[in-house]
């Protein structure tokens, strides 16, 4: 299976919460569709957390090229 970016995982769980609430889901289908919002809550959540590691690096190294140099 390829891999499924942020807005895709984030729109399929949307649809899925949607249908939950409105009661289009049938009883045999609800445990299939938890275990996906659960699977699409992962990778949301660890490209979130991969942006915000990326985001604090990058800010770092910005920082750090802002101080001056200290002399040898």
């Amino acid at each position: 299976m390829s891999e499924i970016n942020y807005t895709k995982a984030f729109t399929e769980l949307q649809e899925i919460v949607h249908e939950i609430e409105n009661g289009e889901i049938s009883v045999d289908v609800l445990s299939k569709k938890v275990k996906r919002a659960a699977e699409l809550i992962k990778i949301c959540k660890s490209k979130l957390t991969s942006t915000e590691e990326d985001v604090s690096r990058i800010l770092k190294e910005l920082a750090s090229a802002d101080e001056p140099e200290a002399e040898v």
